[in-house]
């Protein structure tokens, strides 16, 4: 009977032996994923809140300005004074974002002669969007103009 000898190749991970240093990152890449990460995120969360900046400016741009114009509609009635105009937009407008949005505007409304003659009902305001941090304060400027024909009795 013949004697059976080990196997007739090597196994397939025999001669890939390293020592602890061979294979690892250098001493001066070490950690550096985790800043390359860090740096990233950070450039990522500052896109995204400015996305979202003006997304609640243009909305809030937006509902001003139908309240502008909602209150200039009202005012233009026959039996309203012209100036109830400008607090009826605030109070839609509190209604319609916030109240802290509402006190951040300045709305005026008076009586206007155009070109042609026809007397309309101005509603001006004025006022700041508030940011998404809250520390920044209001920086965007708001100013929208609703007119309506004044109704005659």
């Amino acid at each position: 009977m013949r004697a059976e000898k080990g196997p007739l190749c090597p196994p397939p991970l025999a001669g890939s032996r390293r020592g602890p240093a061979e294979g690892t990152p250098n001493d001066g890449e070490r950690g550096a994923a985790v800043v390359d990460f860090v740096l990233v995120s950070l450039v990522i969360v500052v896109l995204l809140l400015a996305v979202l900046q003006v997304a609640v400016y243009v909305h809030v741009r937006n509902v001003v300005t139908a309240s502008a114009q909602e209150g200039a509609r009202f005012a233009a009635n026959a039996d309203v004074d012209s100036g109830l105009g400008a607090g009826r937009t605030v109070e839609i407008v509190g209604r319609a974002t916030s109240v802290r949005t509402a006190r951040g505007l300045t709305c005026t409304s008076a009586e206007d002669v155009d070109p042609t003659g026809l007397t309309l009902v101005v509603v001006r305001c004025a006022g700041s969007v508030p940011s998404l941090l809250a520390g920044l304060g209001n920086l965007l400027p708001l100013q929208v103009t609703g007119r309506a024909v004044k109704e005659t009795a």
